[in-house]
């Protein structure tokens, strides 16, 4: 091997998909005034895992083509699906941190690892109870969601003991799509010959978001009665109360009011961050007898996006 080069490497079972019948209900969820989320029932615990293994003690496996020390990825996604059957915690980021130490203890061939969670998105059908003459969830049939959903990443490794450390989390809520159609504006920006945009004081507006936040300690993240535990429902919720309510002069001003409000909300938060795109749709035409009825299309392909993070001080 040549000594004058370093490596960095890493390995993993991606998109390992995991569906998980009657997990244990999400209970204990402090309320809080913008949403009724306060349990989940998890008769439907569905996820996608990434696994990925990082560490120097497979490297002779791309050097030498030795692969003493390569744990199949077709053993990894195996034993993620056991480890899915044994569960019984109530979110994504219990599982993870199951099988992160559930992985280091298992196999020493493996120094670190990061481990990351999609949610499936289902809902539960409603469905008329029999005799009673309202309509109901129903707790047999779940409909594909193909929304907004929570990810999660945890990242672990062995301490000088050999015990598994979690060492990095971020939770998140992504692939929100928001239209507004008014109570928004952009206004005195920077106008010169490369501008053609005009000046709105009100506009429709129309955002993809993805948002992420660290915990202050991440045992709380972890607790077993989920008191402090903060769910992707209850975001998604004070995010769409906020857009509702406030009123921006620009994208950049409307997430920055958002991270406000979520660690004003979530005092065991640390960290929120942004990623926001702008995909605002052109006007097309305006009714000549109601002006607020209005036609919209979509723009050109190209979009703005503005990101954003707000920590607390240390």
């Amino acid at each position: 091997m040549n000594t004058e080069l370093s490596f960095s490497t890493s390995y993993g079972k991606l998109r390992i998909p995991v569906y998980r019948v009657y997990a244990s209900p999400l209970l204990g969820i402090a309320p809080i005034p913008e949403s009724t989320f306060v349990r989940r029932e998890n008769i439907l615990f569905a996820y996608e895992i990434d696994v990925d293994v990082l560490g120097e003690n497979f490297l002779p496996a791309y050097t030498e083509g030795d692969n003493s020390n390569v744990v199949a990825t077709d053993s990894m996604k195996n034993f993620v699906l056991r480890q899915a059957l044994d569960f019984t915690g109530s979110t994504i980021e219990e599982f993870l941190d199951v099988l992160g130490r559930s992985f280091l203890q298992t196999y020493v061939q493996m120094e670190r690892l990061r481990l990351s969670g999609r949610e499936l998105s289902f809902e539960q059908v409603t469905v008329p109870e029999q005799g009673v003459g309202i309509f109901v969830d129903s707790h047999v049939l779940f409909s594909r969601s193909h929304s907004d959903y929570a990810v999660a990443m945890l990242s672990f490794e062995r301490n000088e003991a050999g015990t598994a450390v979690l060492t990095d989390h971020h939770c998140g809520n992504v692939d929100m799509e928001l239209f507004k159609v008014t109570g928004s504006a952009f206004s005195r920006f920077v106008r010169d010959e490369y501008t053609t945009l005009q000046e709105r004081v009100d506009r429709p507006l129309f955002i993809y978001l993805d948002v992420y936040w660290k915990y202050s300690d991440p045992q709380v993240l972890l607790s077993a009665d989920h008191s402090y535990y903060v769910p992707a429902e209850q975001v998604h919720d004070l995010l769409c109360v906020v857009f509702h309510e406030f009123v921006s002069e620009s994208i950049q001003h409307l997430v920055h009011e958002m991270g406000n409000r979520l660690l004003a909300r979530f005092p065991q938060l640390t960290e929120v961050s942004f990623e926001a795109q702008n995909r605002t749709r052109d006007q097309i035409v305006v009714s000549k007898t109601d002006e607020k009825v209005k036609v919209y299309s979509d723009p050109f392909s190209a979009y703005g996006v503005i990101r954003l993070t707000v920590s607390r001080k240390v």
